[in-house]
């Protein structure tokens, strides 16, 4: 099976180097020797950049070798954010983010670096001077290594 991980590898990289758009973000090989990749892009992900990776990896392998299978896909909407090439991509919209310490975040996301993303979200405090609450603006760096899980939000708007 390895053997058959590390052929793919290859193939699969050289096919990533074809649409310097397309970039990695799942590749693995079942026992049953089912080979499955999740890449995603830049801008988005077509069933034609799907059908040319697959046939990349597959057209090179040998089925008399081993018998196996290829699946190519991109994330789905409910797939969490791993790599902050994936967060610059989603720059701009709402995020639910889960932070390790348990914290829960929904917020837009402003800014996006190689060390942290940069959300921004309302919230209701309590006033500074007098009782009652006002709304505030806030904006907060969080590293990667913060946060346990990220997720775009879906809205759908009401007409």
């Amino acid at each position: 099976m390895s053997n058959l991980k590390e052929k793919s590898t290859v193939f699969l990289n050289e096919a990533l180097e074809e649409n310097s758009s397309l970039f990695l973000i799942k590749h693995e090989v079942t026992s049953d020797h089912q080979i499955r990749v999740i890449i995603d892009s830049d801008d988005n992900v077509s069933i034609q950049d799907c059908i040319a990776v697959s046939r990349k990896i597959e057209h090179q392998l040998d089925r008399d070798e081993v018998d196996f299978s290829v699946e190519v896909a991109s994330p789905g909407v409910s797939e969490p954010l791993v790599l902050p090439r994936q967060f610059k991509k989603n720059l701009g919209r709402k995020l639910e983010v889960k932070l390790k310490d348990g914290v829960q975040i929904k917020a837009d996301l402003v800014g996006v670096n190689d060390d942290f993303i940069s959300l921004e979200w309302k919230a209701r405090e309590p006033k500074p001077i007098g009782k009652g609450k006002h709304t505030v603006n806030i904006t907060k760096d969080l590293p990667y290594d913060e946060i346990e899980i990220a997720k775009v939000m879906v809205i759908f708007n009401k007409k």
